[in-house]
């Protein structure tokens, strides 16, 4: 069956607006056949940014006010995939000119905005979704199925670490990730894919305990340009600014039935470009992922013999789920990447507003706002020091 085709926008040509970008020109040759998206338009304040974007990836246009693509007719569904303080601004404006909304996490810098936009979305027949976009992980949903299925049993215990290193520089320029106060730091950036996904994993967070928050690296340089992604490369003045959010996080969690979490965050470690790995102990095995190695993951279970049995490799193939049509040669040990699963998400969105159900739906402004009240319920738990 044909499907109208859908005009889509980015606004945002930064990393992960690019992200997007590529998604949507990709999303209509993975799975079977659903809306085929126009590519309309690329909006960002930085002009050379937005037309660079536009140009690699196909898009109609390059627009430097995001308010033109929501008030351009030919747009039916937008990105946004700018710094968190202006989600809520762009989000209700694109929902009440009535365009379907994909807007990346954290959904919002507080959880009043947050509330604010998850109402306006439940006011509209509109798809509104937020972009965990690990949720698209063939390995990790993988490993998913071999607990749901009963393999592996119930998690006892999840231990989830995402490391990088943007940050560890001194002299890398200040940008909105470090404005923002406690818990708009490492937290928000990068501990809220790994909260969503203990929740996969596990159901919803029912405790946190024993959070650690600490800024190394209390003030940096103003910049004397513009910078895509984490603002490396750019030169920099000796005026300094200081930090107001965390470089390294740490906490706990709990869930039902007993389960614990455990989780280590850091923009400042040394080597670790983009270092995401669970470790998830179960009642009858184990599995782990690691970004560094997507397109596997190891288990270790019961169903070996005793003499040969230990953790072994599992390389992902087309009876995993999205590799099957998912990539254009879906073939076991071929491999995939984190850009994949924007596109895998991009399918997804677009078939929402379709109304097909092929793939998994994309999460709602409710669990964007859901995840930011449980990052909001780490930064209260955070200890008192004991100095010894």
């Amino acid at each position: 069956m044909a499907h109208p085709s859908l005009g889509v926008a980015v606004i945002g040509a930064g990393m992960v607006g690019r992200a997007h970008a590529n998604a949507y020109r990709n999303a209509a040759t993975v799975f079977e056949a659903g809306p085929a998206p126009r590519l309309v338009a690329i909006a960002d304040v930085h002009e050379p940014f937005a037309a660079d974007t536009a140009r690699r990836y196909g898009y109609s246009r390059a627009e430097t006010d995001w308010r033109a693509v929501i008030d351009a007719p030919d747009v039916d569904a937008v990105s946004v995939a700018v710094a968190n303080n202006l989600h809520r601004e762009i989000v209700e404006a694109a929902l009440a000119a009535g365009k379907h909304v994909l807007c990346e996490k954290p959904l919002a810098p507080s959880v009043a905005d947050a509330q604010a936009m998850a109402d306006a979305a439940a006011a509209t027949d509109l798809v509104a979704a937020v972009g965990f976009t690990f949720r698209r992980s063939p390995a990790i949903n993988a490993i998913r199925e071999q607990i749901l299925r009963g393999g592996l049993g119930r998690v006892r215990h999840l231990v989830g670490n995402y490391w990088t290193d943007y940050g560890f520089d001194p002299q890398r320029p200040m940008s909105w990730r470090y404005l923002g106060g406690p818990g708009s730091g490492v937290l928000a950036d990068i501990g809220s894919h790994l909260v969503d996904l203990a929740e996969f994993f596990c159901g919803p967070t029912t405790g946190v305990q024993g959070t650690a928050l600490s800024t190394l690296i209390t003030s940096r340089p103003k910049p004397l340009g513009v910078a895509v992604g984490h603002s490396g490369g750019v030169k920099v003045s000796d005026e300094r600014v200081a930090v107001e959010n965390e470089d390294i996080c740490t906490f706990t969690t709990t869930y039902d039935g007993g389960t614990l979490g455990t989780f280590s965050l850091s923009r400042v470690a040394f080597g670790h470009a983009n270092s995401l790995r669970l470790d998830l102990f179960c009642e009858n095995g184990t599995a782990s992922f690691d970004l560094t190695r997507p397109a596997e993951f190891s288990i270790v279970d019961g169903g070996p013999e005793q003499e040969v049995n230990g953790a072994r490799q599992v390389y992902i193939g087309p009876w995993h789920p999205y590799i099957a049509r998912g990539l254009p040669m879906d073939f076991p040990t071929v491999g995939h990447g984190q850009n994949d699963f924007f596109v895998f998400q991009a399918r997804s969105f677009l078939d929402q507003i379709a109304g097909i159900e092929q793939l998994p739906p994309c999460p709602d402004l409710a669990h964007g706002l859901h995840n930011l009240r449980v990052l909001d319920a780490i930064v209260s738990a955070t200890d008192k020091p004991v100095h010894l």
